[in-house]
């Protein structure tokens, strides 16, 4: 706009100043720039004219540490040629998508492909491509936008845990479950009328037959060990900044446990309350796990329910056999109780710290910030003692992470009674 109007005002001023004095050159500097604006004028408006183009996206989802591609084409089907072209496509990625400057001739085509690391988790929008032209003057520009807006969400990563077992768990005898599940299983415990959406293949013929209406069999899992995982996401104790963020260690030990306790084929639940309450039930195989890692994309330290009172409402459906996981940050010993009785009712527990003044100290150093105090580190230790205490009290196995290591050096199974030292 500036340049806009810088313009204006010399024109005005050479036609004014050719008009006053008669002067030719003054005469032959206003044709030249009526000749100026309106070749850039023409060239503008007929610089988005005949243009195909389109992009597209590898994947619609991935995971951190993956890279998306997208591959762009545009395209010139007319006889005039395209001297300068800007593409590029404005996305909330942490890493954009590199826009490019090319010029296309007549009747040609540009092809190209675009990496960029997925380096966080979480649902990113990638807005319509937007192709830009103009002037070399910068007097006139064109615009167009291209295709519909598409999310790619970033799933957390999930880490190897080769030396860490899932507490071991005896059933006896069988019960049903209380909530049905969606795959398929050899125990057909009701049915019930067909809702759109329901598979052709659940509908019971025999029981359509009967009720005159198609009805649909509900299954129960069989009894196996089933795993629960209860994510903290309490605001009041997360720490950090970016992925040294006790949210994002968090995150992706609660990754990583699900997948092991997928991979040894037990059904695997998952409880959290951020702004939203996530509940995810009790089931197993691939379908699952992608369940599981799209919850975990969204999620964010940003609850008001203090894990205590989490935890009160949701061992309330675990059932004998059954394995509670615990991830939080808090250093807090009230969330203890509820799970003094998981013992008695033959319910198996393991405790993930993620230490809050690692991630503190971690954040701070990568930014250039001053550590941790003095008073700060020591009033930690001691609510961390306390802690490890009170943990080893009811033989809870206890693993602490901190955000310098992979997981997998971290959790190794360790004997009941035997808990790792919290906040060392």
């Amino acid at each position: 706009m500036l340049r806009r109007l810088q313009f204006v005002g010399l024109a005005v001023f050479l036609v004014v100043a050719a008009f006053s004095t008669g002067a030719d050159f003054l005469f032959f500097l206003v044709y030249l720039g009526i000749l100026v604006v309106g070749g850039g004028y023409v060239l503008t408006r007929f610089g988005m004219a005949d243009l195909e183009a389109g992009y597209i996206l590898d994947r619609p989802h991935a995971q951190v540490g993956d890279t998306l591609r997208a591959t762009y084409t545009v395209r010139n089907t007319s006889r005039m040629p395209k001297p300068w072209l800007e593409v590029h496509n404005p996305t909330s990625l942490p890493v954009p998508l590199p826009g490019r400057a090319l010029a296309l001739g007549s009747r040609s085509e540009r092809a190209w492909v675009a990496r960029v690391p997925l380096t966080r988790r979480g649902h990113f929008r990638i807005e319509p491509m937007v192709i830009r032209t103009g002037d070399p003057f910068g007097l006139f520009e064109s615009f167009a936008s291209v295709g519909s807006p598409q999310t790619v969400i970033v799933y957390p990563a999930v880490e190897v845990l080769p030396r860490w077992r899932l507490p071991p768990s005896t059933l006896e005898g069988s019960q049903a479950s209380p909530e049905r599940t969606l795959q398929t299983t050899a125990m057909v415990t009701s049915v019930r009328p067909y809702a759109p959406g329901d598979s052709f293949n659940r509908i019971h013929w025999k029981s359509s037959a009967r009720q005159q209406e198609l009805q649909v069999k509900e299954f129960d899992l069989e009894q196996t060990a089933d795993v629960w995982i209860f994510l903290d996401l309490d605001l009041v104790h997360h720490t950090g900044r970016g992925d040294k963020a006790t949210i994002e260690t968090a995150v992706r030990v609660a990754a990583s446990v699900g997948n092991r306790a997928l991979s040894e084929n037990r059904a695997l639940g998952f409880t959290a309350a951020g702004v939203k309450r996530a509940v995810l039930p009790a089931d197993r195989g691939p379908r699952q796990q992608q369940k599981l890692l799209q919850l975990l994309a969204a999620v964010e330290g940003d609850g008001s329910m203090p894990l205590r009172q989490l935890l009160m409402e949701g061992l309330t459906r675990l059932r004998r056999g059954m394995t509670a996981v615990i991830v939080t940050p808090s250093l807090d010993r009230d969330w203890i109780r509820p799970l003094t009785t998981l013992h008695r009712r033959g319910i198996s527990a393991a405790v993930f710290v993620i230490d809050p003044l690692a991630h503190e100290q971690e954040t701070r150093r990568v930014r250039g910030l001053a550590g941790v105090g003095q008073d700060e580190r020591e009033a930690h230790e001691r609510e961390a003692r306390a802690l490890r205490y009170s943990l080893a009290e009811h033989d809870l196995p206890t693993y602490v992470i901190a955000p310098s290591e992979p997981l997998g050096v971290q959790i190794v199974s360790v004997q009941p009674g035997a808990a790792q030292r919290v906040g060392a």
